[in-house]
């Protein structure tokens, strides 16, 4: 069997161990409220509803996920309020995410229920950022995905932009 050497990933799994220990329901993505460890959960933004977060697991360069600040396990447990800002957040991701990184297309997808792969059944939807060419033989041939600009420098990118789109309104 080949190696594929990422020894960056490590400060992310050990992270994340960290972060789910630290948390009371042990949801992964039960943020913290203590806005000053955005940047070490790769938290890019809050809103008074919800948020968006990096994947550190992610299908593409730029995959990220927006979900509801409160631990809501189903679509129709969510209030007006969550569901007007999930999509409306969505929606300002995808404008930014055009702007800094400028994929050809997206895979937007929400994943309800533990088995439908919502870790602690909280709620969330996915936006992965796609690419003519970003698919090869890695995935099939080696089960390896192969992302190819750290996720610190597509944090920072996305972070900033959702910023300044946020201060120009």
């Amino acid at each position: 069997m080949k190696q594929l050497w990422a020894p960056w990933r490590l400060s992310y799994i050990l992270d994340k161990v960290k972060r789910e220990s630290e948390r009371d329901c042990g949801c992964f993505l039960c943020i913290d409220s203590d806005e000053s460890k955005d940047e070490d959960s790769f938290v890019l933004y809050r809103g008074e509803h919800c948020f968006a977060v990096m994947n550190i697991y992610p299908y593409n360069n730029g995959h990220l996920m927006v979900a509801p600040l409160r631990h809501v396990t189903a679509l129709e447990e969510m209030n007006d309020g969550e569901t007007y800002e999930l999509f409306t957040l969505s929606k300002l991701c995808v404008t930014v995410m055009n702007k800094a990184i400028s994929p050809n297309g997206f895979n937007i997808g929400m994943n309800v229920g533990k088995i439908a792969g919502a870790g602690e059944e909280h709620i969330h939807l996915h936006i992965v950022p796609r690419w003519a060419g970003d698919t090869n033989f890695m995935p099939i041939l080696a089960d390896v995905k192969v992302v190819p600009v750290h996720i610190e420098e597509t944090y920072a990118k996305l972070r900033d932009g959702l910023r300044k789109h946020v201060a120009s309104c």
